[in-house]
């Protein structure tokens, strides 16, 4: 038999998604920062929803740890794409050194055209969806 500490070290954190250790950044400038998020994202995607929103949500809710933000998904019947802008910490505004107006999504300035989260959605047989998201 399995003592409790043996359970709670074999136990899978973060209700089965993987868990990035205490090395990871928020540095979305970084292509491996982008890339260990996608990882993630492309484990929400092994999975179906019965509601989809539920998986969007989730998404919107571990991004929201990294600062970064994105508007209301609008999901049509059947499959379908959708892509929106993202933000971090809610956006830049205000004035730099030099008096200019900043007034922008927080990373423009990071990364050239800023970036975006890109959802693939499909409705199965089984009336349950599939949804798979990216950053790009």
């Amino acid at each position: 038999m399995k003592s409790f500490k043996q359970h709670l070290s074999e136990k899978a954190l973060d209700a089965g998604y993987p868990v990035d250790g205490a090395d990871f950044s928020n540095d979305i400038a970084s292509p491996d920062t982008i890339k260990r998020i996608n990882a993630f994202l492309g484990a929400l995607g092994q999975m179906e929803y019965l509601v989809p929103e539920h998986a969007i949500n989730k998404v919107k809710e571990k991004l929201g740890r990294l600062g970064l933000s994105f508007g209301e998904v609008d999901l049509g019947e059947g499959s379908g794409e959708v892509s929106l802008p993202l933000t971090q910490f809610g956006g830049r505004f205000g004035e730099d050194d030099s008096g200019d107006i900043i007034n922008d999504d927080g990373i423009s300035h990071k990364v050239e055209g800023g970036l975006s989260i890109n959802f693939v959605y499909e409705k199965t047989k089984g009336n349950t969806y599939r949804l798979s998201a990216q950053i790009s």
